[in-house]
This record gives structure tokens, sequence and C-alpha cells, in this order.
């Protein structure tokens, strides 16, 4: 899916080896980084940027190669040959670089120390639960889940094994959103709590302007997070909007119709008769979440 167009009008020097210049004309939005070679296998530039080769980039060769060999050595693992060829400097700086949407044949599995990462990027690990309430409404006070977080060591044989893995204590969903049909948390950033570390934890909840950063804690097994209050500035506006980031994402919060400031009082609380906790794992790949259940801590609401 590259296509290599050296080189300007060909340089040659005294010792008979000549400047070929490489251009890509069509990329892939997430191709790289490269290795260079000659026809010979020799190694010309190591670990070279995609935006190096749209721009192009030159090398000095030996006058008889007439082959470059681009190896890509990202997530989509291939490599190409192509013959040198002469093009004018006008062609050369003319020519564009098309930007093109290809697929390769993703590799599972291939790091058992990996999980949710895909094509070069980390991917969200999203759960939702769903509360209901019955016959009155309830108050949200607290959110409190049985996870198990492990960690894998790889045994140098590439292969998954439950036998190589630890569980952690200090590593949990990184952000948290609890909703129902008109209220919303906003996006909670996760953070575990400071221990023996009074004036620390005294710094929190920290308020961010599009998010708020709580504590959460893990006692007897349970995962624990508290300070959760409605930031909706309107009702008569969406809660969430559609993501474009990631379809495997299906929404994301309404960040224009939250209000994320420090509230001495009026902290409106999270009441309605079901409650839906949204908790996501964005910033790493290297853990794996087993959710087991989660239990939405509430009180009766008396009107």
């Amino acid at each position: 899916m590259y296509v290599v167009l050296p080189p300007l009008p060909l340089q040659y020097h005294r010792n008979m080896s000549k400047i070929v210049y490489i251009k890509l004309t069509k990329v892939s939005p997430t191709a790289g980084p490269f290795n260079i070679y000659d026809q010979y296998n020799h190694l010309l530039a190591e670990d070279v940027s995609r935006q190096s080769l749209i721009d192009g980039i030159g090398y000095t060769l030996d006058d008889d190669v007439t082959l470059i060999k681009l190896v890509a050595t990202g997530e989509c693992a291939y490599e190409k040959i192509v013959a040198i060829e002469a093009m004018t400097p006008t062609e050369f700086f003319t020519t564009e670089t098309e930007i093109v949407t290809t697929g390769c044949v993703f590799r599972h599995l291939k790091n058992p120390t990996i999980y949710n990462y895909f094509y070069g990027n980390i991917e969200p690990y999203v759960i939702e639960y769903p509360f209901s309430y019955s016959p009155q409404d309830e108050i949200v006070q607290s959110i409190k889940s049985y996870d198990k977080v492990y960690q894998y060591t790889d045994d140098g044989t590439g292969v998954s094994s439950y036998a190589n893995k630890i569980a952690v204590d200090d590593v949990y969903f990184n952000k948290l959103v609890v909703y129902n049909d008109q209220q919303s948390s906003g996006v909670l950033e996760l953070e575990p709590k400071p221990l023996h570390n009074l004036k620390a934890y005294m710094e929190y909840p920290k308020y961010n302007s599009d998010s708020k950063t709580v504590l959460y804690t893990k006692s007897d097994n349970f995962y624990q997070v508290n300070t959760i209050y409605d930031v909706v500035k309107s009702k008569a506006e969406q809660l969430f909007i559609t993501t474009c980031e990631s379809l495997s994402v299906d929404k994301v919060v309404n960040q224009e119709n939250m209000i994320y400031t420090q509230r001495s009082f009026n902290k409106p609380q999270l009441r309605a008769k079901d409650s839906r906790v949204r908790l996501s794992l964005t910033n790493r790949s290297d853990t794996h979440i087993v959710s087991n259940f989660i239990i939405n801590s509430s009180m009766l609401s008396y009107k």
C-alpha cells in the first residue's frame, strides 16, 4: 500500500555513489516506523517515521543499487521492494501524499502481558451496570465493586498462562460516570487513596476543567468510590454525545453540559428510580480486570 518514488536527478560522487530520495505517495494513518534496506539487505536507516518519508528523505547509495526495500515495523508489519526511478524536481515536490485506510491481519495476544491494545493504540475497556429501584426513588451514595485485577509476566513462551499472574491492589478503572436520565456525575477520574499521607489525602477531590479527580479505596477485596453528586448544568440538554474516536465506544460525556467547579454547599444528589454506573479503563493495557459484580450503595429518598 506504499509507493516509493525516488529519486531527484541522480547526483553522482567521485566514489561512484548517488543520492536517492524516498517519498511515500500513499500511506496509512497508523503506518510506521520503517527500516530501510537496499537490495543487498544493507540497513540504510532504522525507525524512520512516517512523516519523514512523507516529506521525502535522501540517502547516499552505491551506484549499483537499483532497488529499495521498506520494512514496516509497526502493528501492520510488512515489506515492499521498489525500483529506483528518475523524477524531475518538479514531480518530486508537487507529488501529494494520499492518506489511505487499509486493513491488515491483526494478531491477537502476541504479547501475553498486553490486553486492550489494538493496532498500536490503547482501546477503552468499558463496562456499564444498570440499577433499578422499586417503588421509591433512591439516592446514590457510593459505588462498590468486586473486581480482580491481574498483571501477567512473560515466561518466554509467548503464551498467556494463568500461572504467570499476580493480583494487584493499586490498579483499577481510571474513569467513572454515574448517571440517570436527567442527572450525571460527569467524568470522575479515579486515583488510589494515598496511604499514610493525610496531607495528600486532603487535596482531593481535585476539580479539573473537564473532570473531577476522586479517590478509590480497596478494602476486603472491594473497590469503593464516594464523592458522587450531580454536575449537570441543564436538564434540557443531552448528557452524552456520539464519539468519533472509536467505534467500540458508544458515547462520551457531553462536557458542555457539565460544571465541575468546587461547591462548598448545594451539591445535588443523584436521585431517581434507576441509575447506571459506567466504568472505563483508558490509560493502560498491562492489566486484566475481571469484573465480577458491583453494588450501588443507595438510600431511600422521601419527598
